[in-house]
């Protein structure tokens, strides 16, 4: 489960403290699928980036499956992402240099000895880029591959250890408008599948009609859309 209780974010500036975040407070459990869209600025982003425990908050309270990432230690909270939540960003952001399966395999590498052997990690790998359509594409380079292509492998290396919590940033973002229904469609039913906690921020209002749940980021704060 994730709890978010009163997460306010400022910067401070020569002017003066800028607020980002003004109180968000959420819970979600696994399961539940949520898009957050609002204007660029709006803070959108940096509320992912709390989530995802990429940035700490200025006040409030963040736990994942009952453990708070901003008490652990530098290198402790860094395991705890990589163990517990998957990113998506608009940005695939793949090694050029490792084949698209290696890209998949990447999270692994940093997971606790024991956790899995490499035979397992590799299985799993092959296993979630056939389900996303690049059963055939296993040692091709990301530069070999369409804008589709490479945000599916980013969500199968996002899903490699089976993360509670999915976080995208604009998922869809560089991608046509075919590719970006399938890459989509495949984060729904990828999500469905597993069952994460999904939350996805985006400027698409295509993306966001297919969630059930849609937020309205506006002035720092998080309202329900109706």
């Amino acid at each position: 489960m994730l709890i978010a209780k009163d997460i306010a974010k400022s910067y401070q500036t020569p002017r003066g403290p800028l607020p980002i975040l003004n109180g968000i407070s959420l819970t979600l459990k696994r399961g539940d699928a949520i898009a957050i869209m609002g204007p660029s600025g709006s803070g959108k982003s940096t509320l992912l980036y709390i989530l995802g425990a990429l940035e700490a908050p200025s006040s409030g309270s963040l736990t994942l499956d009952g453990a708070n990432p901003f008490e652990l230690s530098e290198r402790a909270q860094a395991a705890f992402r990589n163990r517990h939540i998957g990113f998506v960003f608009q940005d695939h952001s793949l090694l050029p240099q490792c084949s698209v399966l290696e890209n998949v395999l990447t999270p692994t590498l940093a997971a606790p000895a024991g956790e899995g052997s490499a035979i397992e990690d590799e299985r799993r790998a092959r296993e979630l880029l056939i389900q996303v359509g690049l059963g055939e594409r296993l040692d091709h380079r990301p530069a070999e591959l369409s804008g589709g292509e490479k945000q599916r492998a980013a969500l199968a290396r996002a899903l490699i250890l089976n993360p509670t919590l999915l976080l995208c940033d604009e998922p869809t973002g560089n991608l046509d408008r075919s590719s970006a229904d399938n890459v989509a469609e495949l984060l729904l039913a990828l999500h469905a599948a597993k069952q994460t906690i999904l939350v996805t921020v985006t400027h698409s209002a295509a993306l966001a009609e297919r969630f059930a749940t849609r937020f309205e980021m506006d002035g720092g704060r998080l309202s329900v859309e109706h």
